[in-house]
């Protein structure tokens, strides 16, 4: 089955040419957004996607970049459009992401509104287990390093496809999922410049061999990416907006 996917945004979490890298999956008409920056309203709106066309939407880990737009589209969903979004969140990361994201803006006890439950149809996901987000899209989360004692995770989509949240190199994982689990696509986080300390630089990248370069499409870039064209052996930058089509 083919999915589509539309980068609302490649850019760093200081990026200020790109919008924040986060990612729109269509499949069979239904639509997840994963992760919902602070930009995410924005660039959404400059898309002509209204808000309450987003079917689900998932998040990887709690910095502002992929969940700082979670508190316009809870208040827009519940006041404007008056309904509730499925919302698929790491089991690890939900009591962090109302307690120390959201929760200073979107609790109003006088109202009842005291927890992501009020605003969303919460569904937590476990890691390592893979899981029907729509009849035929399904996503397995694995917990990738980023910041220490911070859990964040990445996600092999329908079997053929690895999407990096933010995460260090890891080139283990990567040839395991190429080798071993018919991994055909890989969408990679990458810091453009070294060391990589909290992101894949490049220059770690660059390490893989060539097979495997070729399945990698490199975003969350900063905006120095245009001096990088050409220079990124066998992998290929994703553009910001474009439709990307994998099967």
């Amino acid at each position: 089955m083919a999915l589509q996917i539309q980068m609302i945004g490649t850019g760093s979490a200081f990026s200020k040419k790109y919008y924040n890298n986060n990612a729109l999956i269509t499949v069979d008409g239904s639509m997840l957004l994963v992760d919902c920056g602070a930009t995410a309203p924005q660039a959404l709106h400059k898309l002509n996607i209204p808000l309450d066309r987003i079917d689900a939407i998932l998040i990887t880990h709690i910095h502002a970049d992929h969940v700082g737009g979670m508190e316009e589209f809870a208040f827009r969903l519940k006041y404007a459009y008056k309904k509730k979004t499925r919302l698929y969140v790491p089991s690890a990361i939900a009591d962090s992401l109302w307690n120390h994201s959201l929760r200073g803006g979107l609790e109003n006890l006088a109202e009842g509104m005291s927890g992501l439950d009020d605003y969303f149809d919460v569904v937590l996901l476990d890691e390592g287990e893979a899981s029907a987000v729509f009849p035929n899209l399904q996503v397995e989360l694995i917990r990738t390093e980023h910041i220490p004692a911070k859990p964040s995770y990445s996600l092999f989509i329908n079997d053929m496809l690895f999407y990096s949240a933010d995460c260090k190199f890891d080139a283990e994982l990567l040839t395991r999922l190429y080798e071993h689990r018919g991994c055909r696509y890989i969408m990679h986080d990458c810091q453009l410049s070294s060391p990589g300390l909290v992101h894949a630089s490049l220059d770690e990248l660059l390490t893989l061999p060539p097979e495997l370069q070729r399945t990698v499409h490199l975003m969350h870039y900063d905006d120095t990416m245009e001096q990088f064209i050409g220079k990124t052996g066998e992998m290929t930058f994703v553009e910001q907006h474009k439709w990307y089509t994998f099967s």
